[in-house]
Protein backbone atom coordinates (compact mmCIF):
# COMPACT_ATOMS: atom_id res chain seq x y z
CA UNK A 1 0.00 0.00 0.00
CA UNK A 2 1.44 3.35 -1.05
CA UNK A 3 2.21 5.88 1.70
CA UNK A 4 0.32 9.10 1.42
CA UNK A 5 2.22 12.32 1.97
CA UNK A 6 0.76 14.60 4.63
CA UNK A 7 -1.03 17.59 3.11
CA UNK A 8 0.88 20.82 3.55
CA UNK A 9 -0.71 23.61 5.54
CA UNK A 10 -0.67 26.89 3.71
CA UNK A 11 0.97 29.23 6.24
CA UNK A 12 1.35 32.13 3.84
CA UNK A 13 -1.36 34.19 5.50
CA UNK A 14 -0.18 33.48 9.09
CA UNK A 15 2.40 36.26 8.92
CA UNK A 16 -0.27 38.71 7.78
CA UNK A 17 -2.57 37.70 10.64
CA UNK A 18 0.26 38.01 13.19
CA UNK A 19 1.14 41.45 11.82
CA UNK A 20 -2.50 42.61 12.04
CA UNK A 21 -2.77 41.33 15.62
CA UNK A 22 0.41 43.17 16.54
CA UNK A 23 -0.95 46.43 15.12
CA UNK A 24 -4.25 45.88 16.93
CA UNK A 25 -2.54 45.46 20.31
CA UNK A 26 -0.24 48.44 19.72
CA UNK A 27 -3.19 50.66 18.92
CA UNK A 28 -5.46 49.53 21.77
CA UNK A 29 -2.93 49.12 24.60
CA UNK A 30 -2.19 52.04 26.89
CA UNK A 31 1.38 52.30 28.08
CA UNK A 32 1.89 53.66 31.58
CA UNK A 33 4.48 56.39 31.75
CA UNK A 34 6.44 57.25 34.86
CA UNK A 35 5.26 60.36 36.60
CA UNK A 36 7.30 62.58 38.84
CA UNK A 37 6.39 65.07 41.51
CA UNK A 38 5.09 68.31 40.05
CA UNK A 39 7.48 71.01 41.19
CA UNK A 40 8.36 74.38 39.75
CA UNK A 41 12.07 74.97 40.17
CA UNK A 42 13.13 78.38 41.46
CA UNK A 43 14.95 80.75 39.09
CA UNK A 44 18.76 80.99 39.37
CA UNK A 45 19.85 82.84 42.49
CA UNK A 46 20.76 86.47 41.87
CA UNK A 47 23.70 87.13 44.17
CA UNK A 48 23.16 90.91 44.03
CA UNK A 49 19.80 90.59 45.82
CA UNK A 50 19.81 90.02 49.57
CA UNK A 51 17.32 87.25 50.48
CA UNK A 52 14.52 88.32 52.84
CA UNK A 53 14.90 87.51 56.52
CA UNK A 54 12.29 85.01 57.67
CA UNK A 55 10.90 84.97 61.17
CA UNK A 56 11.37 81.57 62.82
CA UNK A 57 7.64 81.37 63.57
CA UNK A 58 6.92 81.53 59.81
CA UNK A 59 8.94 78.37 59.15
CA UNK A 60 7.33 74.96 59.69
CA UNK A 61 10.17 72.43 59.96
CA UNK A 62 9.45 68.84 58.91
CA UNK A 63 12.30 66.34 59.30
CA UNK A 64 12.73 62.72 58.26
CA UNK A 65 15.58 60.72 59.75
CA UNK A 66 17.28 57.59 58.42
CA UNK A 67 14.81 55.38 60.35
CA UNK A 68 11.84 57.10 58.60
CA UNK A 69 10.82 58.78 61.86
CA UNK A 70 8.89 62.00 61.34
CA UNK A 71 9.77 65.05 63.44
CA UNK A 72 7.64 68.18 63.13
CA UNK A 73 8.99 71.27 64.90
CA UNK A 74 11.42 68.88 66.68
CA UNK A 75 8.57 66.78 68.12
CA UNK A 76 7.70 63.21 66.96
CA UNK A 77 4.54 62.98 64.85
CA UNK A 78 2.62 60.25 63.02
CA UNK A 79 2.25 60.64 59.25
CA UNK A 80 -1.56 60.65 59.56
CA UNK A 81 -1.39 63.84 61.69
CA UNK A 82 0.96 65.77 59.39
CA UNK A 83 -1.67 67.23 57.05
CA UNK A 84 -3.74 68.68 59.90
CA UNK A 85 -0.62 70.17 61.50
CA UNK A 86 0.43 71.78 58.19
CA UNK A 87 -3.10 73.18 57.65
CA UNK A 88 -3.09 74.67 61.17
CA UNK A 89 0.28 76.32 60.49
CA UNK A 90 -0.62 77.71 57.05
CA UNK A 91 -4.06 78.90 58.15
CA UNK A 92 -2.98 80.36 61.52
CA UNK A 93 -3.21 84.04 60.51
CA UNK A 94 -1.36 85.38 63.54
CA UNK A 95 -0.15 88.58 61.88
CA UNK A 96 -1.34 92.08 62.73
CA UNK A 97 -1.67 95.26 60.66
CA UNK A 98 -0.31 94.79 57.12
CA UNK A 99 0.48 91.14 57.87
CA UNK A 100 -3.07 90.28 59.00
CA UNK A 101 -5.02 87.59 57.12
CA UNK A 102 -8.75 88.30 56.84
CA UNK A 103 -9.68 84.90 55.36
CA UNK A 104 -7.64 82.64 57.66
CA UNK A 105 -9.64 80.53 60.12
CA UNK A 106 -6.77 79.43 62.36
CA UNK A 107 -6.08 80.09 66.03
CA UNK A 108 -4.28 83.39 65.30
CA UNK A 109 -1.47 82.30 67.61
CA UNK A 110 1.40 84.77 67.95
CA UNK A 111 3.87 81.85 67.98
CA UNK A 112 2.83 80.49 64.57
CA UNK A 113 2.71 81.89 61.02
CA UNK A 114 1.61 85.48 60.37
CA UNK A 115 -0.20 84.71 57.11
CA UNK A 116 -0.11 82.13 54.27
CA UNK A 117 2.07 84.39 52.11
CA UNK A 118 4.82 84.43 54.76
CA UNK A 119 4.44 80.77 55.77
CA UNK A 120 7.17 78.41 54.52
CA UNK A 121 7.27 74.64 55.02
CA UNK A 122 10.86 73.40 55.27
CA UNK A 123 11.34 69.70 54.51
CA UNK A 124 14.63 68.12 55.58
CA UNK A 125 15.47 64.49 55.06
CA UNK A 126 18.35 62.09 55.53
CA UNK A 127 20.07 60.40 52.58
CA UNK A 128 19.02 57.05 54.03
CA UNK A 129 15.33 58.00 54.25
CA UNK A 130 13.20 55.57 52.22
CA UNK A 131 11.79 56.92 48.97
CA UNK A 132 8.28 55.70 49.88
CA UNK A 133 8.27 57.70 53.13
CA UNK A 134 9.68 60.77 51.40
CA UNK A 135 6.87 60.67 48.80
CA UNK A 136 4.23 60.04 51.50
CA UNK A 137 5.37 63.16 53.41
CA UNK A 138 5.41 65.22 50.20
CA UNK A 139 1.86 64.06 49.42
CA UNK A 140 0.57 65.09 52.85
CA UNK A 141 2.16 68.53 52.65
CA UNK A 142 0.78 69.19 49.15
CA UNK A 143 -2.61 67.88 50.31
CA UNK A 144 -2.61 70.52 53.07
CA UNK A 145 -2.31 73.29 50.47
CA UNK A 146 -5.00 71.62 48.33
CA UNK A 147 -7.38 71.37 51.28
CA UNK A 148 -7.11 75.10 52.02
CA UNK A 149 -7.36 76.06 48.36
CA UNK A 150 -10.45 73.86 47.95
CA UNK A 151 -12.09 75.58 50.92
CA UNK A 152 -11.48 79.09 49.61
CA UNK A 153 -12.40 78.23 46.01
CA UNK A 154 -15.67 76.71 47.23
CA UNK A 155 -16.41 79.85 49.26
CA UNK A 156 -15.55 82.29 46.47
CA UNK A 157 -16.55 80.48 43.28
CA UNK A 158 -18.87 77.65 44.33
CA UNK A 159 -16.54 74.83 43.24
CA UNK A 160 -13.37 73.27 44.58
CA UNK A 161 -9.90 74.25 43.41
CA UNK A 162 -9.37 70.65 42.27
CA UNK A 163 -12.50 70.84 40.09
CA UNK A 164 -11.39 74.18 38.65
CA UNK A 165 -8.07 72.63 37.58
CA UNK A 166 -9.92 69.68 36.00
CA UNK A 167 -12.24 72.09 34.15
CA UNK A 168 -9.23 73.99 32.81
CA UNK A 169 -7.87 70.77 31.27
CA UNK A 170 -11.28 69.70 29.94
CA UNK A 171 -11.57 70.37 26.20
CA UNK A 172 -15.38 70.24 26.50
CA UNK A 173 -15.59 72.92 29.22
CA UNK A 174 -18.25 75.40 28.15
CA UNK A 175 -17.30 78.37 30.35
CA UNK A 176 -14.62 81.02 29.88
CA UNK A 177 -11.19 79.48 30.36
CA UNK A 178 -9.59 82.91 30.75
CA UNK A 179 -11.84 83.72 33.71
CA UNK A 180 -11.19 80.25 35.10
CA UNK A 181 -7.41 80.82 34.87
CA UNK A 182 -7.78 84.14 36.72
CA UNK A 183 -9.85 82.49 39.46
CA UNK A 184 -7.29 79.69 39.86
CA UNK A 185 -4.51 82.26 40.16
CA UNK A 186 -6.45 84.19 42.82
CA UNK A 187 -6.79 81.07 44.96
CA UNK A 188 -3.14 80.14 44.43
CA UNK A 189 -2.07 83.61 45.62
CA UNK A 190 -4.16 83.23 48.76
CA UNK A 191 -2.27 80.04 49.66
CA UNK A 192 1.00 80.07 47.70
CA UNK A 193 2.83 76.75 47.81
CA UNK A 194 6.09 77.54 49.57
CA UNK A 195 7.72 74.19 50.14
CA UNK A 196 11.45 74.41 50.75
CA UNK A 197 13.69 71.34 50.60
CA UNK A 198 17.02 71.49 52.38
CA UNK A 199 20.08 69.53 51.25
CA UNK A 200 19.70 65.96 52.57
CA UNK A 201 21.81 65.10 55.59
CA UNK A 202 24.30 62.24 55.48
Amino acid sequence: MARRSAPEVNAGSMADIAFLLLIFFLVTTTIDTDRGISRKLPPPLDETITPPILKQKNIFVVELNKNNDLLVEEAPMELKDLRAAAVAFLDNGGGAGDEACNYCRGEKSSTSSDNPEKAVISLRNNRETSYAMYIAVQNELVAAYTELRNREAERMFGKTFTQMELDLKDVNYSGSKERLKDNIKKVQLMYPEKLSEAEPKK
